[in-house]
């Protein structure tokens, strides 16, 4: 038996697969490690404790494996986006992670666009200047530590530095150098013009490859720490969200990933380059081969029912939460919900926004509140595939992951609001199956990652949109709609009000 190991360097913990060569999860460990938040919106962590967990994490999951350790044949990443890893010329770490949850770079963002322009940034990387990503991390560094900057031989994303101190190759892939605001997206090159207009020298960008390449094979000291094998091969990894698209099987084009976690994303296959979505949803390079992928993202989408469930049921479990959602009609018997209780970010990137109830009466009852807030955040989702149809997009089958697959009403939901077939995966292991099946790809082992995805992932249920309540959604999802604009004036005027 043949196996490969995919690795996904989260925010709170490291989850490590051990993978067979049928798509088999035969072994699995998670070692989490803490964030550091000196002040406000400020989000870092030590790479090093990284490194730490992931050889523990490692070392555990091959005390129980029983094979010889040559049938190992590979390990690949997936990682938190956008973090930044600052390297000296030792390659050593000059200072903790700034990591993509980050707020401190507002200046920065502000920044970017004086000197480069909005237009311009949109046309080489394809997104706009936000806090998380890494372009505004490093002038924040440059700006108020020029010290540490002055040291720095270059600069590394989470996973990437992971993978170096695994492998001794420094690299970046791609999908995560897409999201840095470095990388001209189409010429899959640094941009020297950016780095030019921000007095950044080109060569502090790490060499490129793609996600599926070989980088060399396992260190003789990280080996013997964990008890690999030293010709197991090291292969380059992906981004998270990439990541988790291909361990969702993301791979041709009509395919879109619908992930509800704490927050919520909207991802689609795009096999093209050319597509203009004037910044409203990201853009970026897949970890499939000359591949690429649309975004959208919904802050505060299981967040959303953690809140309600946490203020107004605490001490029940989420499956009597929701137990009754099925015995109330579609559209919660006209009540709306907005999912903006953290702010929102597509297609409305806004921090001051807050969440609503609108439509409450006396006749309402908990159970149509807590479908009220499922169909918000559905909503919500459906503003990010609304932008992608109405730039062309085909979207006929989604793949749902996460929160969203706990209750069927929900999926069924999914359906009806989204208007597409909903598909269920049997075993949902998202960006450490990605980065198992890269590693199975990079290993020989398929001629395609569609090839590997048709080996290791296997579907469990679909669930057909109800022309009925496609309908209806339609109407309801229009005032959904309007209660963005009718809200905001309000909102900005209550942050005085709020702690």
């Amino acid at each position: 038996m043949k196996y490969v190991i995919g690795v996904d360097l989260g925010t709170s913990a490291v989850k490590i697969l051990l993978v067979n060569q049928h798509g088999a999860v035969v072994q699995e460990v998670s070692k989490d490690y803490p964030l550091i938040q000196e002040k406000m919106g400020y989000s870092e962590q030590d790479p090093n404790v990284w490194v730490d967990q992931t050889l523990a994490g490692l070392s555990e999951l091959l005390e129980g494996f029983s094979g010889k350790r040559e049938e190992i044949e590979g390990i690949s990443f997936s990682g938190q986006m956008h973090g930044l890893v600052l390297l000296d010329e030792d390659y050593d770490v000059l200072r903790h992670a700034i990591l993509w949850n980050d707020t401190r770079t507002t200046a920065e963002c502000k920044q970017i666009y004086d000197c480069v322009g909005e237009e311009r940034l949109l046309a080489i990387t394809k997104n706009p200047a936000l806090e998380g990503f890494t372009l505004p991390k490093l002038l924040w560094v440059k700006k108020h530590e020029p010290q540490i900057f002055s040291k720095a031989k270059t600069f590394l994303l989470p996973k990437d530095y992971l993978r170096y101190k695994l492998s001794g190759e420094i690299h970046m892939e791609y999908s995560d150098a897409a999201g840095t605001l470095l990388l001209d997206i189409v010429q899959k090159e640094w941009s020297k013009e950016i780095c030019d207009l921000l007095g950044i020298d080109v060569g502090l960008c790490p060499p490129l490859v793609g996600s599926h390449e070989v980088v060399g094979t396992i260190s003789s000291d990280a080996a013997k720490a964990v008890g690999l094998s030293e010709s197991t091969r090291v292969i380059a990894g992906g981004a998270d969200n990439a990541c988790g698209a291909i361990g969702s099987g993301i791979l041709e084009e009509g395919k879109t990933l619908c992930s509800i976690g704490t927050s919520g994303v909207v991802l689609s296959y795009e096999n093209k380059s050319d597509k203009d979505f004037a910044g409203k949803v990201h853009y970026f390079n897949h970890g499939a081969p000359d591949a690429y992928y649309t975004m959208g993202v919904t802050l505060a989408a299981g967040y959303s029912l953690s809140w309600f469930k946490n203020v107004f049921a605490e001490n029940e479990a989420f499956e009597e939460l929701v137990k009754e959602v099925n015995t109330v009609p579609a559209g919660s018997n006209g009540l709306l919900f907005t999912p903006y209780v953290v702010g929102e970010r597509t297609p409305h990137a806004d921090a001051s926004i807050r969440a609503s109830f609108i439509g409450m009466d006396s006749s309402h009852q908990r159970k149509d509140f807590v479908r009220a807030v499922m169909e918000g955040i559905t909503f919500s989702l459906n503003e990010s595939i609304e932008i992608f149809r109405m730039n062309g997009k085909r979207i006929d089958t989604i793949v749902s992951t996460g929160g969203g697959t706990k209750n069927e009403t929900w999926l069924q939901m999914q359906a009806d609001v989204f208007n597409a077939k909903i598909v269920k995966l049997k075993s949902e292991q998202g960006p450490g199956m990605g980065a198992a099946m890269l590693a199975a790809y990079g290993c020989g082992w398929f001629t395609s990652l569609k090839e590997c995805a048709d080996q290791f992932l296997q579907v469990e249920q679909e669930y057909i949109p109800n022309d009925q309540h496609v309908e209806k959604y339609g109407k309801l999802f229009i005032l959904y709609k309007e209660v963005y604009s009718h809200t905001k004036g309000l909102n900005e005027k209550l942050r005085e009000y709020r702690k």
